[in-house]
């Protein structure tokens, strides 16, 4: 997937008033099937995977013993016997041994079927009308709620349809064998042609992301963040069944927060990279920037970053020392951007 197509501004325009084309073919996929394929799935994330009903996917962390995320996953429950779980591709050589690990059982088989799974995600408002285009016998708006999941054929292609995304705008994921890929791809761009849909690369991806302040693994969470402090509590579930590191986070919920993640755009002239310090009023480092960028929507640069509780309150003043240089900054709510809602 390359950073951009017709460059990084466009691309994200094109996704938040028509639509995009991601090929995220990069990302890992591991099927665990059997009759303790849910149990087995279980044990190893946070949020509650028994709750769901099959066609269902479930946004969730992955933690080791101490509550430390070792990656976030979306879950898709197929069937009691059958689950789809995708993870981030720089975390495939670490999540898929784990897995192999802690899911295999006499009743549950893990299988890495990356490499026979393509992915590619149409995002934005004309989305579904692309989809619908291409050609499908299936209603997505009517038929697929948000964050559940259909076969279809799509442009005589056999596919998952899925309702996620990771662009703050409505879409799907569709999920195809990997010989497909190429064929789904240049029929779907033929399809949107007039709508203004435009293949749409990292740079872009990373931008929409943070708008909708959807977390980055290597940038708001890594092993040394627990769910809490990133914001992501409501994955967790700690009155289901028992998980991987739900004793360490029953325990860090009990606790007062170090530290949490927020939003801040930039009142002075400058803009918040990752890795940047964010200062008080007498200079002092009291966190760091994970995220941050020039918002094509927006109009202004925005950034997350860890401080103390105290500091993180909407319209707290910040500076962030942009390479030796304070520029202000100003805690505001989250997420920058918002779809509009309709129906």
């Amino acid at each position: 997937m390359p950073i951009q197509y017709a460059g990084i501004s466009a691309e994200h325009r094109a996704v938040r008033e028509a639509a995009g084309l991601f090929d995220v073919s990069h990302m890992g996929e591991i099927e665990v099937t059997g009759p303790d394929a849910v149990a087995a799935v279980n044990r190893l994330v946070t949020n509650d995977l028994g709750r769901a009903v099959d066609g269902q996917a479930l946004y969730t962390c992955c933690c080791h013993e101490r509550g430390g995320i070792l990656d976030d996953l979306i879950v898709y429950r197929h069937a009691a016997d059958r689950v789809l779980v995708v993870c981030n591709a720089s975390n495939r050589s670490k999540i898929v041994p784990h897995f192999c690990k802690e899911a295999s059982t006499p009743g549950a088989t893990v299988r890495d079927v990356s490499d026979a799974t393509a992915l590619v995600a149409l995002q934005g408002p004309r989305a579904l009308d692309i989809l619908a285009a291409a050609g499908t016998g299936v209603d997505v708006a009517r038929e697929i709620a948000t964050f559940h999941f259909a076969p279809a054929s799509v442009t005589d292609v056999a596919c998952t349809v899925a309702r996620t995304g990771y662009t703050g705008e409505d879409g799907v994921e569709l999920f195809c064998a990997w010989a497909d890929a190429s064929r789904l791809w240049r029929a779907l761009l033929e399809a949107g042609r007039s709508s203004g849909l435009l293949p749409t690369g990292l740079g872009a991806r990373d931008t929409l992301r943070l708008e909708a302040r959807l977390s980055l693994y290597g940038n708001e969470i890594d092993e040394s963040t627990h769910p809490f402090e990133a914001g992501l509590g409501w994955t967790v579930k700690l009155d289901g069944d028992d998980f991987i590191g739900r004793d360490a986070l029953r325990e860090a919920k009990s606790r007062p927060l170090s530290r949490k993640l927020c939003g801040f755009e930039m009142v002075g002239k400058g803009i918040a990279r990752h890795g940047y310090a964010l200062l008080d009023e007498d200079g002092k480092a009291i966190g760091a920037c994970t995220s941050g960028s020039p918002s094509p929507t927006l109009g202004r640069p925005i950034g997350l970053g860890y401080v103390p509780p105290d500091r993180a309150a909407i319209g707290s003043s910040l500076w962030v020392d942009c390479r030796g240089k304070r520029v202000a900054a100003r805690v505001v709510r989250t997420p920058f951007y918002r779809r509009a809602q309709s129906g």
